[in-house]
Protein backbone atom coordinates (compact mmCIF):
# COMPACT_ATOMS: atom_id res chain seq x y z
CA UNK A 1 0.00 0.00 0.00
CA UNK A 2 2.78 2.55 0.92
CA UNK A 3 4.90 1.52 -2.26
CA UNK A 4 1.48 2.10 -4.01
CA UNK A 5 0.75 5.55 -2.93
CA UNK A 6 4.87 6.80 -3.01
CA UNK A 7 4.21 5.71 -7.15
CA UNK A 8 1.23 7.99 -7.88
CA UNK A 9 3.30 10.83 -5.98
CA UNK A 10 6.37 9.60 -7.94
CA UNK A 11 4.25 9.62 -11.28
CA UNK A 12 2.51 13.19 -10.55
CA UNK A 13 6.18 14.95 -9.69
CA UNK A 14 7.25 13.63 -12.92
CA UNK A 15 3.91 15.44 -14.63
CA UNK A 16 5.19 18.73 -12.25
CA UNK A 17 1.16 18.40 -11.36
CA UNK A 18 -0.65 17.14 -8.80
CA UNK A 19 -4.51 17.14 -7.95
CA UNK A 20 -5.39 19.20 -4.79
CA UNK A 21 -6.38 17.12 -1.99
CA UNK A 22 -10.05 17.14 -1.79
CA UNK A 23 -10.89 18.83 -4.98
CA UNK A 24 -13.18 16.88 -7.53
CA UNK A 25 -10.30 15.42 -9.70
CA UNK A 26 -8.63 13.98 -6.91
CA UNK A 27 -11.20 12.27 -5.57
CA UNK A 28 -12.10 11.18 -9.19
CA UNK A 29 -8.03 9.96 -9.71
CA UNK A 30 -8.72 7.46 -6.39
CA UNK A 31 -11.19 5.78 -7.79
CA UNK A 32 -9.94 2.34 -9.23
CA UNK A 33 -12.67 1.53 -11.44
CA UNK A 34 -13.35 5.01 -12.67
CA UNK A 35 -9.45 5.02 -13.89
CA UNK A 36 -9.70 1.48 -15.39
CA UNK A 37 -12.84 2.59 -17.07
CA UNK A 38 -11.22 6.13 -18.60
CA UNK A 39 -7.59 3.75 -19.44
CA UNK A 40 -10.41 1.18 -21.44
CA UNK A 41 -11.90 4.32 -23.24
CA UNK A 42 -8.90 5.68 -24.00
CA UNK A 43 -7.43 2.28 -25.34
CA UNK A 44 -10.92 2.26 -27.66
CA UNK A 45 -10.16 5.63 -28.92
CA UNK A 46 -6.50 4.80 -29.72
CA UNK A 47 -8.08 1.39 -31.25
CA UNK A 48 -10.23 3.33 -33.51
CA UNK A 49 -7.94 6.09 -34.81
CA UNK A 50 -5.34 3.76 -35.49
CA UNK A 51 -7.65 1.01 -36.73
CA UNK A 52 -6.30 0.78 -40.38
CA UNK A 53 -2.44 -0.04 -38.74
CA UNK A 54 -3.63 -2.22 -36.72
CA UNK A 55 -5.15 -4.62 -39.10
CA UNK A 56 -3.44 -6.35 -42.17
CA UNK A 57 -7.23 -5.84 -43.53
CA UNK A 58 -7.88 -2.50 -43.74
CA UNK A 59 -10.04 -3.08 -46.90
CA UNK A 60 -12.25 -5.58 -45.36
CA UNK A 61 -13.05 -3.66 -42.33
CA UNK A 62 -13.93 -0.95 -44.83
CA UNK A 63 -16.20 -3.40 -46.43
CA UNK A 64 -14.15 -5.33 -49.48
CA UNK A 65 -15.45 -9.00 -48.93
CA UNK A 66 -13.38 -11.97 -49.61
CA UNK A 67 -16.03 -14.90 -49.91
CA UNK A 68 -13.16 -17.57 -50.32
CA UNK A 69 -12.21 -17.62 -46.42
CA UNK A 70 -15.83 -16.90 -45.31
CA UNK A 71 -16.90 -18.21 -41.74
CA UNK A 72 -13.47 -19.11 -40.98
CA UNK A 73 -13.11 -19.62 -37.21
CA UNK A 74 -10.73 -17.45 -35.25
CA UNK A 75 -7.05 -18.47 -36.07
CA UNK A 76 -3.46 -16.33 -36.18
CA UNK A 77 -4.48 -15.16 -39.36
CA UNK A 78 -7.85 -14.19 -38.11
CA UNK A 79 -7.76 -13.73 -34.49
CA UNK A 80 -11.59 -12.92 -34.44
CA UNK A 81 -12.86 -15.41 -37.38
CA UNK A 82 -14.38 -13.95 -40.48
CA UNK A 83 -18.16 -13.41 -41.48
CA UNK A 84 -20.38 -14.51 -44.04
CA UNK A 85 -18.40 -12.85 -46.73
CA UNK A 86 -15.19 -13.52 -45.69
CA UNK A 87 -14.09 -9.84 -44.48
CA UNK A 88 -11.93 -10.22 -40.89
CA UNK A 89 -13.99 -9.68 -37.92
CA UNK A 90 -11.08 -7.93 -36.15
CA UNK A 91 -10.92 -5.11 -38.63
CA UNK A 92 -15.00 -4.88 -38.84
CA UNK A 93 -14.95 -4.81 -35.16
CA UNK A 94 -11.56 -1.74 -35.41
CA UNK A 95 -13.59 -0.17 -37.77
CA UNK A 96 -16.77 -0.35 -35.94
CA UNK A 97 -15.13 1.29 -32.98
CA UNK A 98 -15.15 4.42 -35.08
CA UNK A 99 -18.37 4.51 -36.03
CA UNK A 100 -19.74 3.93 -32.51
CA UNK A 101 -17.23 6.75 -30.92
CA UNK A 102 -17.79 9.45 -33.73
CA UNK A 103 -21.51 8.93 -33.24
CA UNK A 104 -21.63 8.47 -29.84
CA UNK A 105 -19.93 11.67 -28.89
CA UNK A 106 -21.37 13.79 -31.71
CA UNK A 107 -24.99 13.18 -30.32
CA UNK A 108 -23.84 13.81 -26.84
CA UNK A 109 -22.04 17.47 -28.04
CA UNK A 110 -24.62 18.26 -29.90
CA UNK A 111 -27.94 17.27 -27.53
CA UNK A 112 -25.59 18.89 -24.68
CA UNK A 113 -25.17 22.05 -25.89
CA UNK A 114 -28.55 22.51 -27.76
CA UNK A 115 -30.80 21.22 -24.50
CA UNK A 116 -28.55 23.12 -22.08
CA UNK A 117 -29.20 26.66 -24.42
CA UNK A 118 -33.00 26.33 -24.47
CA UNK A 119 -33.22 24.90 -20.99
CA UNK A 120 -30.93 27.85 -19.53
CA UNK A 121 -33.25 30.37 -21.83
CA UNK A 122 -36.50 28.62 -19.97
CA UNK A 123 -35.49 29.02 -16.72
CA UNK A 124 -33.58 32.82 -16.96
CA UNK A 125 -36.53 34.35 -18.91
CA UNK A 126 -39.52 32.05 -17.45
CA UNK A 127 -43.04 33.16 -18.40
CA UNK A 128 -44.31 32.30 -21.87
CA UNK A 129 -41.11 31.54 -23.58
CA UNK A 130 -40.82 29.04 -20.39
CA UNK A 131 -43.85 27.94 -21.12
CA UNK A 132 -43.46 27.06 -24.86
CA UNK A 133 -39.97 25.54 -24.66
CA UNK A 134 -40.93 23.38 -21.95
CA UNK A 135 -44.37 22.20 -23.54
CA UNK A 136 -42.13 20.82 -26.72
CA UNK A 137 -40.00 19.57 -24.24
CA UNK A 138 -42.77 17.12 -22.10
CA UNK A 139 -44.18 16.34 -25.62
CA UNK A 140 -40.58 14.30 -26.73
CA UNK A 141 -40.14 13.22 -23.01
CA UNK A 142 -43.55 11.37 -23.60
CA UNK A 143 -42.20 8.99 -25.86
CA UNK A 144 -39.50 6.59 -25.09
CA UNK A 145 -36.25 7.82 -26.91
CA UNK A 146 -35.62 4.50 -28.90
CA UNK A 147 -39.36 4.13 -30.20
CA UNK A 148 -38.94 8.00 -31.19
CA UNK A 149 -35.48 7.80 -32.96
CA UNK A 150 -36.81 4.48 -34.63
CA UNK A 151 -39.52 6.69 -36.16
CA UNK A 152 -37.84 9.35 -36.98
CA UNK A 153 -35.01 7.04 -38.75
CA UNK A 154 -37.79 5.11 -40.43
CA UNK A 155 -38.90 8.23 -42.22
CA UNK A 156 -35.09 9.04 -43.31
CA UNK A 157 -32.55 7.50 -45.80
CA UNK A 158 -30.33 5.19 -43.68
CA UNK A 159 -27.07 6.95 -42.76
CA UNK A 160 -24.95 7.80 -40.06
CA UNK A 161 -25.76 11.13 -40.64
CA UNK A 162 -29.03 10.58 -40.59
CA UNK A 163 -29.22 7.90 -37.89
CA UNK A 164 -27.20 11.00 -35.55
CA UNK A 165 -29.70 13.44 -36.46
CA UNK A 166 -32.47 11.30 -35.60
CA UNK A 167 -31.06 10.28 -32.08
CA UNK A 168 -30.41 13.95 -31.79
CA UNK A 169 -33.84 15.09 -32.16
CA UNK A 170 -34.76 13.23 -29.51
CA UNK A 171 -31.94 13.35 -27.08
CA UNK A 172 -31.52 17.40 -25.92
CA UNK A 173 -34.89 17.04 -23.91
CA UNK A 174 -33.07 15.29 -20.80
CA UNK A 175 -30.53 18.50 -20.68
CA UNK A 176 -33.10 21.25 -21.07
CA UNK A 177 -35.10 19.74 -18.22
CA UNK A 178 -32.12 19.63 -16.10
CA UNK A 179 -30.32 22.78 -17.29
CA UNK A 180 -33.75 24.76 -16.67
CA UNK A 181 -33.90 23.50 -13.01
CA UNK A 182 -30.00 24.17 -12.32
CA UNK A 183 -31.16 28.24 -13.54
CA UNK A 184 -33.82 28.50 -11.51
CA UNK A 185 -32.00 27.72 -8.28
CA UNK A 186 -29.08 29.76 -9.61
CA UNK A 187 -30.44 33.05 -11.29
CA UNK A 188 -31.66 34.78 -8.21
CA UNK A 189 -28.23 34.80 -6.18
CA UNK A 190 -26.82 37.94 -5.02
CA UNK A 191 -23.65 37.43 -7.87
CA UNK A 192 -26.71 37.34 -10.95
CA UNK A 193 -28.31 40.25 -9.53
CA UNK A 194 -25.66 42.56 -9.02
CA UNK A 195 -24.36 41.87 -12.86
CA UNK A 196 -28.10 42.61 -13.92
CA UNK A 197 -27.92 46.05 -11.43
CA UNK A 198 -24.66 47.13 -12.88
CA UNK A 199 -26.38 47.04 -16.54
CA UNK A 200 -24.94 43.76 -17.76
CA UNK A 201 -27.02 42.41 -20.56
CA UNK A 202 -28.91 39.26 -20.26
CA UNK A 203 -26.78 37.12 -22.56
CA UNK A 204 -23.73 38.24 -21.32
CA UNK A 205 -25.15 37.18 -17.62
CA UNK A 206 -26.59 33.75 -19.13
CA UNK A 207 -22.92 32.80 -20.73
CA UNK A 208 -20.76 34.20 -18.22
CA UNK A 209 -22.41 33.78 -15.16
CA UNK A 210 -24.84 30.98 -15.37
CA UNK A 211 -23.99 28.18 -17.70
CA UNK A 212 -20.41 27.91 -15.92
CA UNK A 213 -22.04 27.58 -12.87
CA UNK A 214 -24.61 24.82 -13.60
CA UNK A 215 -22.41 22.63 -16.20
CA UNK A 216 -21.16 19.91 -13.29
CA UNK A 217 -24.65 18.57 -12.80
CA UNK A 218 -24.92 18.76 -17.29
CA UNK A 219 -21.20 17.15 -17.99
CA UNK A 220 -21.98 14.66 -15.21
CA UNK A 221 -25.12 13.46 -16.83
CA UNK A 222 -23.98 13.56 -20.26
CA UNK A 223 -20.97 11.29 -19.25
CA UNK A 224 -23.51 8.79 -18.39
CA UNK A 225 -25.69 8.85 -21.48
CA UNK A 226 -22.56 8.36 -23.67
CA UNK A 227 -23.03 4.30 -23.13
CA UNK A 228 -26.43 4.55 -23.92
CA UNK A 229 -26.08 7.26 -27.10
CA UNK A 230 -23.78 4.29 -28.33
CA UNK A 231 -25.98 1.51 -27.56
CA UNK A 232 -29.43 3.56 -29.53
CA UNK A 233 -27.02 3.80 -32.41
CA UNK A 234 -26.63 0.32 -32.51
CA UNK A 235 -29.80 -0.94 -32.20
CA UNK A 236 -31.09 1.43 -34.82
CA UNK A 237 -28.27 -0.71 -37.01
CA UNK A 238 -29.68 -3.71 -35.80
CA UNK A 239 -33.17 -3.31 -36.75
CA UNK A 240 -31.89 -1.65 -40.17
CA UNK A 241 -32.56 1.76 -39.77
CA UNK A 242 -28.71 2.77 -39.05
CA UNK A 243 -25.81 2.46 -40.40
CA UNK A 244 -25.77 0.87 -44.01
CA UNK A 245 -23.58 -1.94 -44.89
CA UNK A 246 -20.78 -2.06 -45.92
CA UNK A 247 -19.75 0.57 -43.05
CA UNK A 248 -18.59 -1.62 -39.83
CA UNK A 249 -21.46 -1.11 -37.18
CA UNK A 250 -21.11 -3.30 -34.09
CA UNK A 251 -25.05 -3.23 -34.13
CA UNK A 252 -25.36 -4.74 -37.56
CA UNK A 253 -22.59 -7.08 -36.65
CA UNK A 254 -24.73 -8.50 -34.05
CA UNK A 255 -27.05 -8.86 -35.97
CA UNK A 256 -25.52 -9.89 -38.81
CA UNK A 257 -24.18 -12.67 -37.19
CA UNK A 258 -27.06 -13.52 -34.89
CA UNK A 259 -28.83 -16.20 -37.24
CA UNK A 260 -24.90 -18.13 -37.59
CA UNK A 261 -24.62 -18.90 -33.47
CA UNK A 262 -27.26 -21.77 -33.86
CA UNK A 263 -24.38 -23.71 -36.00
CA UNK A 264 -21.83 -23.12 -34.00
CA UNK A 265 -20.34 -20.00 -35.65
CA UNK A 266 -20.37 -17.97 -32.54
CA UNK A 267 -17.59 -15.69 -33.16
CA UNK A 268 -19.86 -13.34 -35.78
CA UNK A 269 -21.54 -11.91 -33.33
CA UNK A 270 -19.94 -12.36 -30.31
CA UNK A 271 -17.14 -10.14 -30.85
CA UNK A 272 -18.69 -7.36 -31.75
CA UNK A 273 -21.30 -7.55 -28.82
CA UNK A 274 -18.11 -7.72 -26.33
CA UNK A 275 -16.85 -4.60 -27.85
CA UNK A 276 -20.41 -2.73 -27.60
CA UNK A 277 -20.81 -4.28 -24.24
CA UNK A 278 -17.28 -2.95 -22.77
CA UNK A 279 -17.76 0.21 -24.12
CA UNK A 280 -20.78 0.74 -22.61
CA UNK A 281 -19.80 -0.41 -19.44
CA UNK A 282 -16.93 1.80 -19.31
CA UNK A 283 -18.81 4.79 -20.00
CA UNK A 284 -21.12 4.06 -17.11
CA UNK A 285 -18.64 3.02 -14.55
CA UNK A 286 -16.73 6.51 -15.42
CA UNK A 287 -20.21 8.63 -15.41
CA UNK A 288 -20.80 6.79 -11.77
CA UNK A 289 -17.15 7.76 -10.76
CA UNK A 290 -17.39 11.47 -12.00
CA UNK A 291 -20.73 12.21 -10.39
CA UNK A 292 -19.34 10.67 -7.45
CA UNK A 293 -16.21 12.97 -7.39
CA UNK A 294 -18.29 16.18 -7.76
CA UNK A 295 -21.01 15.55 -5.11
CA UNK A 296 -19.71 16.16 -1.46
CA UNK A 297 -23.12 14.68 -0.64
CA UNK A 298 -22.62 11.28 -2.57
CA UNK A 299 -18.93 11.17 -1.22
CA UNK A 300 -20.22 11.37 2.06
CA UNK A 301 -18.45 15.18 2.74
CA UNK A 302 -20.46 17.56 5.07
Amino acid sequence: MVSTRLGRRRFAGVLGWRPEPGSSLWYLQRDRIAMISLGVLILMVLLAIFAPWLTPYPDQGRGTPNVAEKLKPPSLAHPFGTDPLGRDVWARVLFGARTALIAGITIQVVSTIGGTVLGAIAGYFGGWLDEAIMRVTDIFLAFPPLLLAMTVASVLEPSLGNSILAITLVWWPWYARLARGQVISVRERDYVKAARGIGVNDATIIVRHILPNIMSPVLVQATLDLGAAILTVSALSFVGLGVPPPTADWGAMVNEGRIYIQNGRWWVATFPGLALFVTIMAFNLLGDGIQLATSPKARGVS
